[in-house]
């Protein structure tokens, strides 16, 4: 139990903020919960993470939806979960069965405190017991037709329950569980939008890829990086903000950005530029910014543990997302920023070293763990990287929105 490997995929309300997370358990050895000593191993595993890793690393101030077994169920009253009980979200499986003793274990569950979601529903009778007590109920997209959504959105909504809908993946199947009324969402449809190719960009995503694209450009000199980034006077000071903060620890006030690039380099202001220009998109859940980060700090760790190039790694990691953030196909953006090829082969097609290790990143990202490894670097070397990696990105995804 000393290896713990947590996934984490983020939960949306209908205003696109994170609701909640639902946390992922797994052992370090396979790509599934196939835990051999039974339910008592995989509470051991949860409860390790809970200590372990803790609450407000994985999910801060949101809630934390887990799913439980039949056992978990029945034993829940001897696992001490009781000071989570405002943050838990307990998702009863799909293949448990509305048995007299679960549901009123279930019953218990809901008494005393705790919130209850039933997981991959799909309507049956017999199971209207644990409808009746259930606080959330997760519909698969995949599972049903649409016809079928509609039932059971016209069964099962009320003021009592909400709706989340399972594996949205476009924008449309967004649009359309929100107008029948679902309450959350969970999929990659935030991440993955479906996007017409050469679809026109907003006017401040146009000037924001313009600015990315000159900050990436090594033909810039850096006294004109200098004035590209005082030309935005909120991109300027935001900068500034954000080197003489705290976090940053330079323990000197630095007054321009042309004394910044003196001090830190040109490679650093570049990259904090680009920070605080995917902050400033405003049509996105922040959670996007947060995965940029992540992927973009994670790749900069690997990088250092591999003896590769920390500050191109970076640059992969942080425009690995770029797609999602600009709802462009990613092959369109590439073609607009003068990025060297290693770097575009590894964004378009996960392919070279760079490649590899983002391929790594996004692997651990969805719980793969097989494949969660590069080179020398195993999948919980890369777990270590993912935590050190989230918590700076929680910490200063805070100090670009603050800037």
């Amino acid at each position: 139990m000393e290896d713990i490997f947590v996934g984490r995929q983020p939960i949306f309300d209908t205003k696109l903020d994170v609701f909640a997370y639902e946390l992922l358990f797994r052992s370090g050895d396979a790509n599934a919960a196939n835990v051999t000593d039974g339910d008592t191993a995989t509470s051991d595993v949860i409860l390790n993470a809970l200590t372990e890793i803790g609450m407000e690393t994985l999910v801060g101030q949101h809630k934390a939806f887990i799913n439980l077994t039949y056992n978990h169920i029945l034993n829940m009253s001897n696992l001490p979960y009781p000071e989570f009980k405002e943050k838990l979200v307990l998702e009863i499986l799909e293949d448990i069965k509305a048995e007299d003793s679960i549901v009123e274990a279930v019953t218990g569950l809901v008494k005393s405190g705790y919130t209850v979601a039933l997981d991959d529903f799909i309507y049956h009778e017999s199971l209207k017991p644990l409808v009746d007590v259930a606080d959330i109920i997760k519909i698969d997209l995949m599972a049903i037709s649409k016809d079928e959504l509609e039932q059971h959105v016209a069964l099962l909504k009320d003021d009592k329950r909400k709706l989340l809908a399972e594996k949205v993946e476009t924008q449309q199947e967004f649009e359309h569980c929100k107008e029948l009324g679902f309450d959350y969402f969970q999929g990659y449809f935030f991440s993955k939008p479906n996007i017409v190719k050469g679809q026109k960009l907003p006017t401040n995503k146009v000037a924001i890829l313009e600015l990315l694209a000159k900050l990436q450009d090594p033909a810039v000199s850096d006294s004109e990086l200098s004035k590209i980034i005082m030309q935005d006077v909120t991109m300027s000071v935001r900068v500034l903000r954000y080197i003489n903060s705290a976090q940053f620890g330079l323990g000197k006030e630095i007054e321009s950005i042309q004394q910044a690039i003196m001090m830190l380099g040109r490679t650093t202001i570049c990259n904090l530029a680009n920070l605080v220009a995917l902050s400033q998109i405003q049509d996105k859940p922040h959670e996007l910014l947060i995965i940029s980060l992540v992927r973009a700090k994670m790749s900069e760790i690997i990088a250092d543990l591999a003896n590769l190039d920390k500050n191109i790694s970076f640059t992969v990691g942080l425009f690995s997302n770029l797609d999602s953030l600009m709802d462009q196909e990613m092959s369109v953006l590439v073609e607009s920023l003068p990025l060297s090829d290693n770097i575009k082969l590894a964004l378009l097609e996960k392919q070279g070293v760079l490649g590899e290790m983002l391929r790594s990143i996004i692997a651990y990202e969805n719980c793969e763990w097989e494949e969660a490894n590069f080179g020398a670097i195993n999948s919980t070397k890369i777990r270590d990287c993912f935590f050190e990696a989230l918590e700076w990105a929680t910490t200063h995804s805070s100090l670009l929105r603050s800037s």
